[in-house]
């Protein structure tokens, strides 16, 4: 057999590998009931596959037909009710930009001056956006992806880990595990798939022709959105299909540590950590200052501004018994907010300096 028809099915393997070992990953951080556990559990197990030495890999193309269905799911989020509540939550929705803007000039300094990263991949990393989000903008704008993974990876899991530990020590509040939504396949009717996957397809051409940021994440975020205020549907992408996009680009992240010393990623983990403490830090500043102001409860606002992802502080906030509402409201804003302007602010901050 040739060298050249032996290469392809070498990468398959090497592509069966990876897939392999991030659904375990997945499935391990799934039991442990971790934030993001398909996502995080799949970069974490790759990554030290990768680390290790495993010829792990996985095809950017397949990556890039993965990435929509996130899009799609966080579009989902935007419904009628969200909507019509947020004039109620100005106060706190306006403080927002606020925080964004502090959080991300303080990990900014941090990772320039301590961590010694470069301008674009410190920016990403500190901007608290998505996971997935902030590492295709920065990555498009040449920055660090590896970098920005981690940095994002460790915020979401030093966040979540540690807001019932604040709540436990301040608020005499017990931590419970709710129950987790769960869409089957049959869930989903025939004309709901083709109204989401056209929202995924249309979204992510339309958004790349429209030269939007990360267009394949907001095109299909956008046209989602879209389709659910306007009661065209309901529904959101069945679990499976969500835990696979999840798991292909949570190994896609982790390949790109082959080769990469274990040293540095220790090193990259160390900053990131230090960097989500401070984040930490600044939104419980903020919720005792607005809690004061506005008369809010305290725990919401913090929920509110914790720098997590949206699904796991919405899952936190029904778990301690807070406005889940309030709480999905600002971290969808955050995001919105994030991934529509992080791009063009780096480029007008860019061009002035």
């Amino acid at each position: 057999m040739s060298a050249a028809a032996a290469s392809p099915l070498a990468d398959l393997g090497r592509l069966a590998l990876a897939l392999a070992i991030g659904t375990a990953g997945g499935w391990i951080f799934d039991q442990l009931r971790l934030p993001l556990p398909w996502m995080l559990g799949a970069m974490t197990a790759v990554t030290l596959a990768a680390l290790a030495g495993l010829p792990v890999l996985l095809m950017r193309w397949l990556r890039s037909c993965m990435v929509p269905t996130l899009g799609v799911v966080l579009g989902a989020s935007f419904t009628p009710l969200v909507v019509s509540r947020m004039a109620q939550w100005w106060p706190t929705l306006l403080t927002l930009a606020a925080w964004v803007l502090v959080t991300t000039a303080l990990g900014w300094l941090y990772f320039r001056r301590r961590a010694g990263l470069d301008p674009i991949t410190s920016y990403f990393a500190a901007a608290p956006g998505g996971l997935n989000e902030m590492i295709i903008a920065g990555g498009q704008l040449g920055g660090d992806e590896r970098m920005i993974s981690l940095a994002h990876a460790t915020r979401l899991l030093a966040t979540v880990f540690a807001i019932p530990i604040w709540f436990r020590l301040h608020g005499d509040i017990a931590m419970a595990g709710g129950p987790r939504a769960v869409v089957g396949l049959l869930d989903v009717a025939l004309v709901d798939y083709l109204v989401l996957g056209a929202c995924g397809v249309i979204g992510a051409f339309g958004g790349q022709a429209l030269r939007l940021p990360a267009a394949f994440v907001i095109g299909p975020m956008l046209l989602s959105a879209a389709v659910h205020l306007a009661g065209i549907t309901d529904s959101t992408p069945p679990t499976l299909v969500v835990q696979v996009a999840q798991v292909i680009v949570g190994a896609a992240v982790g390949c790109r540590f082959v080769g990469v010393p274990i040293r540095r990623v220790g090193t990259a983990i160390g900053h990131a950590a230090a960097v989500a403490a401070i984040m930490l830090g600044v939104s419980v500043a903020f919720a005792f200052v607005l809690g004061r102001l506005t008369g809010l409860p305290i725990p919401a606002i913090v929920l509110a501004f914790a720098p997590g992802g949206l699904a796991e502080m919405s899952l936190v906030a029904l778990a301690l018994g807070v406005d889940a509402a309030f709480v999905a409201t600002h971290h969808m804003t955050r995001l919105v907010m994030i991934i529509l302007f992080a791009p063009t602010v780096f480029r007008m901050l860019s061009r002035r300096s």
